[in-house]
């Protein structure tokens, strides 16, 4: 599986030709699933608007509106109460998920139960993360982005990636997400890491990572 893990969705150019040269055809070819359930789960998000925003194209991320052939809905929270073979067939044949942002942990716990993480491993789909749609993928988050209390009472992702991420680096609304707090994080997290900007992602094929960024960020070493 591909992944295009992004602070704030697919909002400038760069990661919009970076999106493209990962699918295997032209963006108007390929259907999508989008992906709210992390919205639900922060307490500043949703559930509500944002939801809605997030689907139907509304917010500023606008990762519905690309040019999709189809675009589709897909709730975990749903899944585990519906026969896997009215989801499953669709999940292996779409050619991208598009993840929400909101709370990561959230996210996490409905990818197990529902058994989407499970699915993973064997599809050929680029997935495309915002904000905790990108941490989810990351060993862990760190305590500062605990919102929802996951079960297991830790801070720990699904792993799917090596390294960890602090989204919104420098956001004019989140006065907290600053550099030196993004240093701070960092020497918490028992892995590399990297800070980026609503400009930036971070594009993982193959196992190969590299940034693509109209912005700023920061990688850090795990520390010793």
């Amino acid at each position: 599986m591909r992944l295009l893990l992004t602070s704030a969705g697919v909002n400038n150019p760069t990661i919009h030709a970076a999106l493209v040269e990962m699918l295997d055809k032209p963006i108007e070819e390929c259907s999508a699933l989008c992906i709210p359930t992390a919205l639900y789960g922060h307490p500043h998000v949703g559930p509500g608007v944002k939801p809605w925003g997030f689907v139907s194209g509304r917010e500023e991320s606008q990762m519905t509106q690309l040019g999709w052939k189809s675009v589709g809905l897909l709730e975990l929270t749903a899944l585990p109460s519906i026969d896997a073979e009215r989801w499953v067939p669709l999940v292996r044949e779409t050619d991208v998920l598009l993840a929400a942002g909101g709370d990561s942990l959230y996210l996490c716990h409905w990818m197990r139960e529902s058994g989407l993480v499970d699915l993973l491993p064997e599809l050929d789909a680029v997935w495309v993360g915002l904000s905790a749609g990108s941490m989810v993928m990351t060993p862990r988050i760190g305590t500062w982005f605990m919102g929802w209390q996951p079960p297991s009472g830790d801070d720990r992702a699904l792993g799917i990636v090596d390294f960890a991420i602090y989204p919104h680096l420098d956001h004019p609304m989140l006065s907290s997400n600053t550099m030196a707090n993004a240093e701070k994080w960092a020497t918490m997290i028992d892995c590399p890491s990297y800070a980026i900007d609503d400009d930036t992602a971070i594009r993982v094929v193959d196992g190969v990572v590299d940034v693509v960024s109209e912005g700023h960020w920061r990688r850090f070493d795990a520390p010793v």
